[in-house]
C-alpha cells in the first residue's frame, strides 16, 4: 500500500509542477502583452484608448480578428477593433451598425477611444470630406460605406447617415458611466467662426444658428448640413448647439461647424477617472 501511496505522490507532484509552469507561463505573456500595449507598440489603440483602459481599470483585447485586419493596407481597418456582431460593442468603446432602406444602404464602424483614423464613402465627395474632419478633430476612428439614391438628391444619403452615426455614437457611450458629459469647442476656419457645445444627456435636441454669408456654395451646403446634425443628435441622444458666429465663405463655415463638433464630443465622450457613476443627480441619463 505505501509503494503505491509514493508512486501517487510522484504523480500528483508532476501534475501539480506542469499545471504551475502553465500558470507561470500565461502570467508572463499576459504581463508581456500588457507591457507592450502600455509602452506604445500596438499603436493602433490609441494613447485614449489606453487612458480610458486605466480608469475602468481593464486592458483592450487584441481579438485574432484585429490581428488580421493589421496585415491589410487599408489604415482606418488597421486601427479599428473587432466589434463583433452587428450593434456589439467591444471594450474599447467600438461598434457596428448598419441600416439598410429603399433609400439607402449604410454600414458604420465608430471608435470614440480611437486616434482620428478615418475611411468614408458616401459618394458625395465633401460629406466625406466634412465626415473625415469631424473625426480627425475628435480622434475617433470611422469607417462608412454609404450607397443612396444619389440622383434623386442627396438629402437621404445625408440624413440617413447622420441618424446611424448617431445610433453607434450611442450604442458606444454603453450606460455613459463616467464620461464627462460636457463638451465645448470654438474653431475658426479663415473667414468663419463657429462654436458647437454637447451636452450627452440623452435627451435630443438641436440648435443650429447661421449668420454670416453663404457664398461659394458647394452640392453639400449649410442647410443639408443641419440636416444632418439634427438626425445625429437625434440619435445620439445629445443636446447639440452651433452656432456658426460669422463667415464670408460657406465652405470655411461648414468646415468649421464639423470640426468644432468632433472636438466638443470629443471632450463630452471622454472617460473621467474620478468619476465612476452617471454624471447626473438623477442617476440616469
Amino acid at each position: 500500500m505505501s509503494v503505491y501511496k509514493s508512486k501517487l505522490i510522484v504523480v500528483l507532484n508532476i501534475i501539480f509542477k506542469r499545471k504551475q509552469a502553465i500558470f507561470e507561463l500565461t502570467t508572463i505573456r499576459i504581463f508581456d502583452i500588457k507591457t507592450r500595449l502600455f509602452s506604445g507598440d500596438v499603436a493602433q489603440l490609441g494613447e485614449r484608448g489606453v487612458r480610458n483602459a486605466e480608469v475602468r481599470g481593464s486592458i483592450p483585447l487584441i481579438s485574432t480578428t484585429f490581428l488580421q485586419l493589421r496585415k491589410k493596407k487599408n489604415p482606418a481597418r488597421v486601427a479599428l477593433l473587432s466589434a463583433g456582431d452587428e450593434g456589439g460593442v467591444s471594450m474599447q468603446r467600438s461598434v457596428v451598425v448598419n441600416r439598410k432602406t429603399k433609400e439607402t444602404a449604410i454600414k458604420i464602424h465608430l471608435n470614440i477611444d480611437g486616434s482620428g483614423i478615418v475611411d468614408i464613402s458616401t459618394g458625395i465627395p465633401f460629406f466625406d470630406h466634412m465626415l473625415t474632419l469631424f473625426a480627425a478633430h475628435g480622434l475617433f476612428d470611422l469607417m462608412i460605406d454609404a450607397t443612396g439614391d444619389l440622383e434623386v438628391d442627396p438629402h437621404h444619403t445625408v440624413e440617413d447617415v447622420g441618424l446611424v452615426l448617431g445610433d453607434a455614437f450611442n450604442k458606444s457611450l454603453g450606460d455613459r458611466k463616467g464620461i464627462n458629459r460636457y463638451g465645448h469647442a470654438v474653431v475658426p476656419m479663415d473667414d468663419a467662426l463657429t462654436s458647437v457645445t454637447a451636452d450627452l444627456s440623452n435627451r435630443p435636441f438641436l440648435v443650429y444658428n447661421i449668420s454670416g454669408d453663404k457664398g461659394a456654395a458647394t452640392d453639400f451646403a449649410i442647410l443639408p448640413a443641419r440636416e444632418f446634425f439634427r438626425a445625429f443628435a437625434t440619435r445620439g441622444g445629445m443636446n447639440l448647439h452651433v452656432n456658426i458666429f460669422y463667415g464670408e465663405n460657406e465652405h470655411h463655415m461648414i468646415e468649421s461647424v464639423f470640426k468644432a463638433a468632433g472636438k466638443a464630443l470629443d471632450k463630452a465622450s471622454a472617460l473621467n477617472e474620478r468619476r465612476k457613476d452617471v454624471p447626473s443627480t438623477k442617476g440616469s441619463l
